[in-house]
């Protein structure tokens, strides 16, 4: 590298931490374990916005997976924060078997990420296979199959994991050895 090149952070840590948080929280709102809308306005900014930056910045550093699974799922949050906004206003209705449909297909996107996250991490396989799995019992509770507990408490443990590999870039990052491991392959 010269002394003219920028070298880009790894931008992992605030991908997997928009991603995680805002997991967490959606699923303890579908629980019923909060009220709030918190959940899908951070969903816009720290969810939507913030993944998408990572993306982006992975983009910039050659890392086709890293743009790929960050801005798709900066765009499912602001997708999702804005459809609910726009229902709390008045102005479309979120059907059951709509948002049943749309977790189906993030599933499939979901399983093929799955994939490719084999050449990462076994952490990255966790968050993605786990993902796949939320999505799909988030499906089945739309179509009124599941009671929204299944998928929420599966979620949190999604959510978790993502949020372990963001404190593992973190901390592995700024103390230059493996304080969290999460299991690379390479």
């Amino acid at each position: 590298m010269t002394k003219d090149e920028v070298k880009w952070a790894n931008p992992g840590a605030l991908g997997l931490a928009g991603f995680g948080f805002n997991t967490i929280l959606l699923q303890i709102h579908n629980i019923g374990l909060m009220d709030s809308t918190i959940p899908l306005i951070y969903g816009f900014f720290w969810g939507g916005v913030a993944q998408i930056i990572a993306g982006i910045i992975d983009a910039r550093r050659g890392d086709t997976f890293g743009l790929t699974a960050f801005t798709s799922y900066g765009a499912f949050w602001l997708g999702l924060s804005f459809g609910f906004l726009m229902q709390w206003l008045g102005l479309i209705t979120m059907d059951l078997p709509g948002l049943a449909w749309l977790c189906i297909a993030w599933g499939i996107f979901t399983g093929y990420m799955t994939i490719g996250a084999f050449k990462v991490s076994f952490v990255h396989i966790f968050i993605f296979a786990s993902l796949v799995i939320l999505f799909f019992l988030l499906a089945a509770h739309f179509f009124g199959a599941l009671p929204a507990i299944i998928p929420g408490i599966e979620g949190i443990f999604c959510g978790a994991s993502a949020v372990y590999a963001s404190a593992a870039v973190i901390l592995n990052d700024k103390y230059g050895r493996w304080v969290l491991p999460i299991g690379l392959f390479t």
